[in-house]
């Protein structure tokens, strides 16, 4: 008896495929022959190569944001939570770039090409973010007046540490120090941002 063919089984078997041939040479129809199917067997359940690479990066950045929404609403103060929330994404990106350089290269590029789904993954990480921020307002830590802007302020600030597009730079001595006086102006500016 055949397994079913599920949207699941296309995406494991695109990223397989991916890993082979990389983003520039993999077709729709090296993710059907991986499979085991015709080609019009995966349109099924994506109706074009567009929306095939989409969902790849899509279910890779949702890997990503799996390890941070814990750290969202995670019991401590505010400030802990969001130092945490940030190490992890940083940490998170810099593991998947040298565990497979290659994959991570493919993912990255996918994820460029795919400018919705990079809009929504960045709109996940300000509300995580924002989450973390109102809370901190709530409890004293931080005078921000609108917890969204700040989290798009601190997601722009931390850019360096966690955008593939900074990946080269993600192995210099000093980075570890640069986050730190990054770190430290951030909560500058979240205690005294009504001032």
């Amino acid at each position: 008896m055949t397994e079913a063919l599920t949207a699941e089984r296309v995406l494991e078997a695109a990223e397989d495929t991916l890993r082979r041939f990389g983003p520039g040479k993999t077709t729709v129809v090296d993710v059907a022959r991986a499979l085991g199917v015709s080609h019009g067997s995966v349109y099924r359940h994506f109706p074009n190569k567009a929306a095939l690479r989409d969902a790849v990066a899509e279910r890779w950045l949702e890997r990503v944001n799996a390890r941070l929404w814990p750290l969202t609403t995670a019991d401590g103060s505010a400030t802990e939570r969001l130092r945490s929330w940030l190490e992890q994404l940083s940490t998170t990106k810099r593991l998947m770039a040298r565990e497979d350089p290659e994959l991570f290269a493919t993912y990255h590029a996918l994820a460029t090409d795919s400018r919705d789904v990079i809009r929504v993954h960045l709109d996940t990480l300000a509300g995580m973010l924002a989450r973390i921020i109102s809370d901190g307002v709530s409890q004293g830590e931080f005078e921000v007046e609108d917890p969204h802007r700040a989290a798009r302020a601190v997601l722009t600030a931390t850019t360096r540490f966690h955008n593939p597009a900074h990946a080269a730079e993600w192995e210099e001595p000093g980075l570890d120090a640069d986050f730190e006086e990054v770190w430290a102006l951030l909560l500058l500016g979240l205690a005294s941002g009504r001032r």
